[in-house]
């Protein structure tokens, strides 16, 4: 459903020297910088598929995903998204997806959503019939059936982002790019809209590309996940290999009933970071338990409890490295 090839795309900015003299200089002689947003993306996205799409902020996420709605042109390589070119803003291609920005709206402020919804319906060409089936049962699925004729002005921000979600699935695309779609949102709205998207997901087939710097919906929602880092991927594979990669360690955290002592932590062969009263320790997968019992029987707890390491740190290590280091890619590999 979603083919690119070398997709690279590369920003120049003009350069100006300060104070005035700068600018005037800036007049006879420009000097410029070319920053390289996107680099040699190569990715492959089956239909249906809900892939996570992962980086820190500046990565080059939203570049990739207007340059795969055609809002903007690639410097270089290629894309084909259902076969069609989106460097060529068809028509035909233009109703076959949505893209959805998180911090952008694409309803009138001033206007009911209903109104906003009629005006996409004759954009898009929708028949009345098919079009009020689907409204209705979009609106049922988010709960926002009697915030129709609200102005959006007046809606809160959860209320916002679902009347934005239903406007962009109203002409029922086959392809679906989500670039923050809970950004701002508070914890129940964010699992409304998370329900939603597996939901229609599920039902409907459709393939969604989603970028988010929440992990609760990457986990929750995408067994695949691609990570890129200054404009290059890092990384393009299951989830749950990427977890595996770092599930080499596990984290143990403890609560003394009184401060360790530096002879008490020098019989601990790894080291011990104190948050609060608590002390977490960092241990390879296997050494956890040894390292739990040698806890309980040098100093009297109150609490100890092993996690698995954070996703959040897994993706931070990954832009850290710039890339899976060796021993993680031979996981990797060994158990794709």
């Amino acid at each position: 459903m979603i083919e690119t090839r070398n997709l690279t795309r590369v920003f120049r900015t003009y350069k100006k020297a300060p104070g005035f003299w700068g600018g005037v200089k800036g007049l006879v002689r420009r000097e410029y910088e070319e920053i390289e947003a996107a680099k040699d993306i190569n990715i492959n996205i089956a239909e249906g598929e809900f892939v996570g799409f992962l980086g820190p902020n500046g990565a080059g996420k939203t570049t990739v995903l207007k340059m795969l709605a055609g809002l903007i042109y690639p410097t270089s390589g290629s894309s084909r998204v259902s076969g069609f070119d989106p460097t060529k803003r068809q028509n035909e291609y233009r109703r076959i997806f949505a893209l959805v920005l998180g911090q952008k709206n694409q309803l009138w402020w001033d206007l009911p959503a209903a109104e906003s919804f009629n005006l996409l319906r004759h954009i898009y060409a929708v028949p009345k019939n098919d079009f009020q089936e689907k409204l209705e049962t979009l609106t049922d699925l988010l709960r926002v059936v009697d915030k129709l004729n609200v102005p959006v002005r007046e809606l809160s921000l959860g209320e916002r982002m679902k009347m934005e979600l239903i406007g962009a699935l109203l002409h029922s695309p086959r392809i679906l790019f989500l670039d923050e779609p809970t950004i701002g949102l508070d914890v129940l709205s964010q699992r409304t809209i998370r329900a939603f998207l597996k939901d229609y997901n599920q039902r409907f087939k459709v393939t969604i590309l989603l970028t988010s710097h929440y992990m609760a919906d990457i986990e929750e929602l995408c067994k695949r996940v691609i990570i890129i880092h200054k404009g290059q991927k890092l990384y393009d594979g299951q989830l749950d290999l990427l977890n595996y990669a770092e599930a080499r360690h596990k984290i143990i955290r403890i609560r003394p009933t009184k401060e360790i002592t530096d002879g008490e932590k020098s019989q601990i062969p790894h080291p011990m970071e104190r948050i609060g009263s608590d002390y977490i320790l960092r241990v390879p997968n296997d050494e956890a338990v040894a390292t739990c019992q040698r806890m309980l029987g040098l100093v009297e707890l109150e609490d100890i409890t092993i996690e698995d390491v954070p996703l959040e740190d897994i993706i931070h290590k990954l832009y850290e490295d710039g890339s899976l280091n060796e021993g993680d890619q031979k996981t990797v590999l060994h158990n794709a």
